[in-house]
């Protein structure tokens, strides 16, 4: 419900509270003196009272002369009222709507200086309730600022990667015309053609995907998964890469675990983490995968002997086109979108992904899922989840 329709009906609530309240003090006052005093429910008025008490919204009747002649806790909290006193913008709103300038008056009260953990936007609707009286409604909006936020920041970053290829891939088309006659010269800025198409197909593709987990498209059906088989579909996507770079993936023995899931989107993030451990582990380096179950819950475990993260980075490295060495993270034709789609294929099956890391030793990006069913003989998860022998 918006704030406006809100505070009507608060209005009227007040109004029909106020009413019948004096109607059931009338109907009280005439009973005969003798009759015996019988239990019964609570009065409209108290009912009001209750709600005006534990509504989720800032809610402050304020008289003609800027007195709070009632407010409830969450006005306080949002700092509609403070020692008593209302907020000067709040006031303003009322003298206008008291004045017949506008009906209802919308303000922004966002604190006036940090005040810890306070919310960092609030709205407020202003009405008035008749015989100089006005209502403050208010809301607390930080999270809608903060995804709006986001928004705009991931629009911004979507156009400037999409930007970069595109651009190369112009520019490469017009050095292959003026080097027609040059067929090395063609054949250079056609592989770097190439190379730029094959990531800007890789960067929409991961978009739309992300888009789809984060979105309000609902996932398939889930299903019961063999763990094994998502591990070894995942290794032969990668096979190639880790070739490439000679790394050495090994893996622990097939465990017989299974989880509800969707298989297609748990290989995706599998392959997503192990090509974030190939790209940043040093030629001839290790890869290791590992499975176990602890305590009714599935762990997949990626760990490399790489560059590591430093602690300030990994807050963020889950977060869309973060990149904590963009220049390697382009040279090895990263989109900066891997762990985030990992983040939230987890998120969507009921589990998290979890991260170890130490600068010049290397990361372990743990999967943890719901066990489709108890598995007997659980393993010891002792350096399971590759942090031990990192």
């Amino acid at each position: 419900m918006n704030p406006v329709a809100s505070a009507s009906l608060v209005a009227v609530a007040l109004g029909f509270g106020l009413w019948a309240g004096v109607l059931i003090g009338r109907s009280i006052s005439r009973r005969p003196a003798t009759r015996p005093d019988v239990r019964r429910g609570p009065t409209l008025a108290e009912l009001l009272q209750r709600t005006f008490r534990t509504t989720g919204s800032g809610l402050a009747v304020l008289s003609g002369s800027g007195e709070v002649v009632l407010h409830n806790r969450r006005a306080a909290e949002l700092g509609v009222v403070r020692a008593g006193r209302p907020d000067p913008r709040a006031w303003a709103a009322c003298r206008r709507v008291l004045d017949g300038v506008v009906a209802t008056d919308v303000v922004d009260l966002a604190p006036l200086e940090a005040r810890g953990r306070q919310p960092a936007a609030v709205m407020a609707t202003v009405q008035g309730l008749g015989d100089g009286f006005t209502l403050v409604e208010a809301a607390d909006m930080s999270e809608s600022v903060r995804l709006e936020a986001t928004r705009r920041d991931f629009v911004a970053n979507v156009s400037h990667e999409l930007k970069t290829p595109v651009g190369a891939v112009g520019l490469l088309a017009e050095a292959v015309l003026d080097s027609k006659d040059d067929p090395e010269t063609v054949e250079r800025f056609a592989s770097k053609i190439l190379r730029e198409s094959t990531r800007l197909g890789h960067l929409v593709t991961e978009l739309i995907a992300l888009s789809r987990l984060t979105g309000a498209e609902a996932l398939p059906d889930l299903e019961e998964v063999e763990v094994d088989e998502v591990v070894s579909e995942a290794l032969g996507r990668s096979r190639l890469s880790a070739e490439s770079a000679r790394i050495d993936v090994t893996v622990d023995e097939p465990s017989g675990i299974t989880v509800d899931g969707d298989r297609t989107l748990l290989v995706t993030a599998l392959s997503n983490l192990l090509e974030n451990a190939i790209a940043y582990s040093p030629p001839d380096a290790s890869v290791s995968v590992s499975r176990t179950v602890e305590d009714g819950w599935v762990e997949v475990s990626v760990t490399d002997r790489g560059i590591g993260i430093a602690p300030e980075h990994q807050v963020r490295v889950f977060e869309r086109f973060f990149r904590v060495d963009p220049a390697r993270s382009r040279a090895t034709g990263g989109t900066g979108l891997g762990l985030a789609i990992v983040k939230h294929v987890l998120a969507n099956h009921g589990g998290e992904v979890r991260l170890w890391s130490r600068p010049g030793t290397g990361s372990t990006f743990t999967m943890r899922l719901p066990a489709a069913r108890p598995v007997a003989g659980d393993r010891d998860p002792a350096g399971a989840s590759g942090v031990g022998g990192v």
